[in-house]
């Protein structure tokens, strides 16, 4: 995965890490850093988040190409073998859901985003699941909040 253009790279020496160690660690945590050496390969510092992001976001790749591979089925059917949980979903969300998951992956893939394609993916197997549980957009006991309501600091 390469970073994309406009985010921030940082580079850094060795010897920054053990002088100013605080610091380098801090940016680590927003973004990864390159840690150069002289007596070997380049190494990558980033947060676990990071890294757990960049994993699912390949392993979400892998479970795509997959679906892509097999010619039987809409999209919508294929995806839904591949992901179980889009079974809870009208057929009419299936295909929202199918569509919607691959525009995130690709935005994902362009930008160097994983969050895009994950909170996707993870947005539509909570809806699965709260359709699953039996709520649904019909039901009288659901209260949507409007985006504006302010809500007070607890």
């Amino acid at each position: 995965m390469t970073i994309a253009a406009g985010l921030p790279v940082a580079t850094r020496r060795s010897s920054d890490l053990s002088k100013h160690s605080a610091e380098v660690f801090a940016e680590a945590e927003d973004h990864p850093v390159t840690v150069t050496r002289r007596d070997g390969e380049a190494l990558v510092l980033m947060s676990q988040r990071e890294a757990e992001g960049r994993a699912r976001l390949l392993n979400f790749a892998a479970q795509l190409i997959t679906v892509t591979l097999d010619d039987r089925g809409s999209l919508a059917a294929r995806m839904s073998k591949a992901f179980p949980w889009m079974l809870a979903l009208s057929p009419a969300d299936r295909e929202s859901c199918a569509q919607d998951l691959v525009d995130a992956a690709r935005a994902s893939f362009s930008t160097g985003q994983p969050h895009l394609a994950i909170a996707e993916l993870t947005s539509w197997e909570e809806t699965a699941t709260a359709v699953a549980a039996g709520l649904s957009s019909g039901g009288a006991a659901l209260e949507w909040l409007d985006d504006d309501e302010t809500v007070e600091r607890p």
